[in-house]
């Protein structure tokens, strides 16, 4: 038998007005949404988060990663997948397998930030833990979740990123380069902006640091530049990002059998029109 769900949403985020979230995020390329997601939600998210590094629970397929023991995000080991139980692995993907992750992923908010801004049927391109130990995690540089590096036939343009610990300024939140993504990427394969990059943009004196508390959620561009630092020692920060999509996005890579990306919002089945928002138009 599944587990009963508890309620996820807080009760103000179940008709969260999301015209003026919307208006930010196309502007700025990021925005709050508040503390979205329930302190009862909070806790079973917690807790299946730390079964799954400890190995209680477990799924064919989970993509697991090490920290970087230098604190040097260049120093993190690839392709060693599970090493054991461990609180220091820095992601963990492929979490719509778990039906905990997967009740947050396609909530009824999610579902109507989505429809808003995606004219498709939706798919998932990665459900992703990000984990920040105890002993202060990784630098992240600054980076752009698009580009070549990515394979994709065009480039998403919606993540929603949920504290799932707090996050304050100097413990590991995100940093943002606002109105970034107007510009494109910032070489063709994306991911790490070169220095070159960040030193001509300022990008140091214009960042826009963005704490949170536990249970709030961003909405971010996939072509925002941002960043994150460490965490403060003897604190954990976790956090879980979606990547919503198109469900006509098609996976370019040809060494592997393409991709095939996970539909979400399928047992509703509303009409897009019906959700109560509209989305602001995009700057290209």
């Amino acid at each position: 038998m599944s587990e009963p769900v508890p309620p996820l949403l807080t009760p103000h985020a179940e008709r969260l007005p999301l015209e003026a979230a919307l208006a930010h995020y196309a502007e700025h390329g990021y925005a709050r949404l508040g503390k979205v997601l329930s302190p009862g939600g909070l806790a079973w998210l917690r807790e299946r988060a730390l079964d799954l590094m400890l190995g209680r629970v477990a799924y064919p397929g989970l993509f697991f990663q090490m920290d970087a023991t230098t604190g040097r995000y260049e120093d993190a080991p690839i392709g060693l997948g599970w090493q054991g139980p461990s609180l220091d692995y820095r992601k963990l993907e492929k979490l719509e397998k778990d039906p905990r992750f997967r009740a947050w992923i396609e909530s009824p908010l999610f579902e109507r930030i989505a429809r808003a801004l995606i004219a498709d049927e939706v798919v998932i391109y990665r459900a992703i833990l990000f984990n920040k130990g105890a002993s202060g995690g990784s630098d992240i540089p600054w980076h752009q979740d698009a580009g070549g590096l990515w394979g994709l036939s065009r480039d998403p343009e919606l993540q929603i990123w949920t504290a799932l610990d707090d996050a304050p300024e100097e413990g590991g939140c995100l940093e943002f380069l606002p109105g970034s993504q107007h510009g494109g990427l910032a070489s063709p394969l994306g991911g790490v902006v070169s220095r070159d990059r960040v030193a001509s943009a300022n990008a140091a004196e214009r960042a826009t640091p963005v704490s949170v508390e536990a249970g709030e959620a961003l909405l971010i561009h996939n072509r925002v530049w941002h960043r994150s630092g460490r965490n403060r020692p003897g604190q954990r920060r976790l956090a879980f990002s979606v990547c919503y999509m198109s469900a006509s996005t098609r996976c370019l890579r040809t060494r592997k059998a393409p991709r095939e990306f996970f539909p979400v919002f399928r047992e509703r089945n509303a009409a897009h029109g019906d959700l109560g928002v509209k989305a602001a138009p995009q700057r290209r």
